[in-house]
């Protein structure tokens, strides 16, 4: 470890040979020494009483190796003899003993001079034990932040397999004849449940960006199938409160492009949940618009969330993207709300190396804007030109009627998640097939043929991944290969990864809705 010379050491390699040396010795705060090739010291300077506590006359004619640890002595010979063939060393660490027999840590810069060696010390031993407890307390920070977040994880997945069960059955429930009274019921433990499900997700996200463990992946999509979906469900929620959604999407904003279009939703997503709880009356309007630049330069995505909602006074801006923080202490009470989510909307651009801007005044509505780069797959034109070439060879969607000729094994060792799979299946007449581990699967694909597997990817015995890599391996190629959708109550790209790689054909996160287990069965089974 070295560290920038002082004036003194430049000051030594000037006048090192010169007329003024002695007085230099006698003035420098440093360690100055001169030895000669048998390392002997032959002249030293005051600093080294000050240091080790040893007088001059009790250095001068003493061999340097007598005062340097045992374990440093290698590495200083080493250093020492360079000077043989070298002018110069500089930034080398070597342990000296103290006359009350501690060692104090030197830092060296020696230069040759004729038959001696012209030496600059400086004593660096509380600056290297600062460094090793600011290492130390840097990695017990890190270890603990690990330890948080993993600790999270596991309380994630175990919240969700409970949650899974209550938007689940929700779900399967909806689907069956319901009074007004029950219906009005059924949408308050489903609203109920989503709004855990996404605060669930936000404390393990703002622990992931805590920890720098956030995922970022980067692959092609289109922005606006991409984006219909969000918008369309929160056009839904204006509606219910009597809010206008009008939105737009420039000319230029469409087209396949490069980037975590999970992310890009989580952000905008956010943006519209604040913005239509915040407004009673009046609208929330959006525009999604793409800003091209110049060559070699991506395009940049703008997001625009304008509501007519409570707003906020300016001073309160930049406490909105801090977290567990709102505009005021009442809108908590009034609105609910962990105060996560504009804090995690903003790591979220920053970290897709974009930036978010909020303007508002009490009464009149927020502004929300938000630009990032985000860089064209393919031109333009060759995505028009594909997509026209699609359209008439685009398929039908599935039609759930066919579900009733389906036998489908369900592997899954907790009782809640069979059972919410079950009621989402049982109006389709699909013949079902329950085990609880992923040995009991493969005696079950064995003995029997299914048309799919619904494989949970964390059960007991043998998980997910080995049974379908079992499953696999015995498949005779190009025999029949049975479709399976790994279940996780994590949509990490990892666990998708791991999934694929298993030789699984779809991953469907947790929790299973009647609509995205559907939505499965029918991509699997295309």
């Amino acid at each position: 470890m070295s560290s920038a010379p002082s004036n003194d050491m430049l000051q030594a390699d000037r006048i090192a040979a010169g007329p003024d040396l002695a007085s230099f010795f006698s003035v420098s705060l440093d360690l100055l020494c001169i030895r000669d090739r048998e390392f002997r010291f032959v002249r030293v300077n005051q600093a080294w009483e000050a240091t080790l506590g040893y007088r001059v006359e009790e250095l001068e004619g003493q061999k340097m190796a007598a005062f340097i640890h045992p374990d440093d002595m290698p590495a200083s010979l080493g250093h020492m003899q360079r000077l043989e063939i070298e002018d110069e060393v500089v930034g080398f660490i070597n342990r000296y003993r103290h006359r009350d027999g501690t060692y104090r840590r030197l830092e060296w810069r020696a230069r040759r001079g004729g038959d001696h060696v012209y030496g600059v010390a400086r004593d660096v031993t509380e600056r290297l034990e600062l460094e090793a407890q600011m290492a130390a307390a840097r990695e017990e920070a890190e270890a603990a932040n690990r330890a948080k977040s993993d600790f999270l994880a596991n309380m994630s997945h175990e919240i969700r397999t409970p949650l899974n069960g209550v938007i689940g059955v929700a779900a399967a429930l909806a689907q069956t004849d319901l009074t007004p009274a029950q219906r009005d019921m059924l949408d308050l433990i489903a609203n109920s449940g989503a709004t855990l499900e996404r605060l669930v997700s936000d404390i393990l996200d703002f622990s992931k960006i805590e920890a720098g463990r956030l995922e970022i992946e980067t692959r092609p999509f289109d922005l606006r199938a991409e984006f219909d979906g969000l918008l369309e469900m929160f056009r839904l929620r204006a509606a219910d409160k009597g809010l206008a959604f009008p939105a737009t999407f420039g000319e230029s904003a469409r087209g396949e492009f490069l980037g975590d279009s999970v992310r890009l939703k989580q952000v905008l997503g956010n943006l519209l949940s604040n913005a239509v709880k915040f407004t009673h009356q009046g609208q929330v309007a959006v525009v999604i618009d793409l800003q091209e630049q110049h060559a070699n330069q991506p395009a940049r995505l703008v997001l625009e969330v304008a509501d007519t909602g409570v707003g906020f006074e300016p001073e309160f801006a930049a406490n909105l993207f801090q977290r567990f923080r709102q505009a005021d202490s009442s809108i908590t009470r009034r609105f609910g709300g962990a105060g996560l989510g504009l804090s995690i909307t903003r790591a979220l651009v920053e970290i897709l190396g974009g930036e978010i801007t909020a303007a508002s005044r009490p009464g009149a509505g927020s502004l929300f804007r938000v630009e990032l780069p985000l860089p064209r797959a393919r031109p333009l034109a060759d995505y028009d030109l594909a997509q026209a070439s699609a359209a008439p060879r685009r398929p039908a969607a599935p039609r759930t009627e066919h579900l009733a000729a389906l036998r489908i094994l369900l592997a899954e060792d907790h009782p809640i998640n069979q059972r919410v799979v079950e009621l989402i299946l049982a109006p389709f007449g699909v013949e079902l097939t329950i085990v609880e581990d992923g040995r009991q699967a493969l005696a079950a694909h064995a003995a029997d043929r299914f048309d799919l597997i619904l494989m949970d990817m964390q059960m007991p015995v043998m998980d997910g991944l080995a049974a379908t890599r079992a499953i696999r391996a015995r498949e005779a190629p190009g025999g029949v290969r049975t479709p399976v959708v790994m279940l996780s109550a994590n949509a990490m790209t990892q666990h998708r990864d791991e999934a694929a790689a298993a030789g699984a054909d779809l991953h469907l996160a947790k929790p299973v809705t009647a609509a995205s287990l559907i939505e499965a069965l029918g991509l699997a089974l295309a």
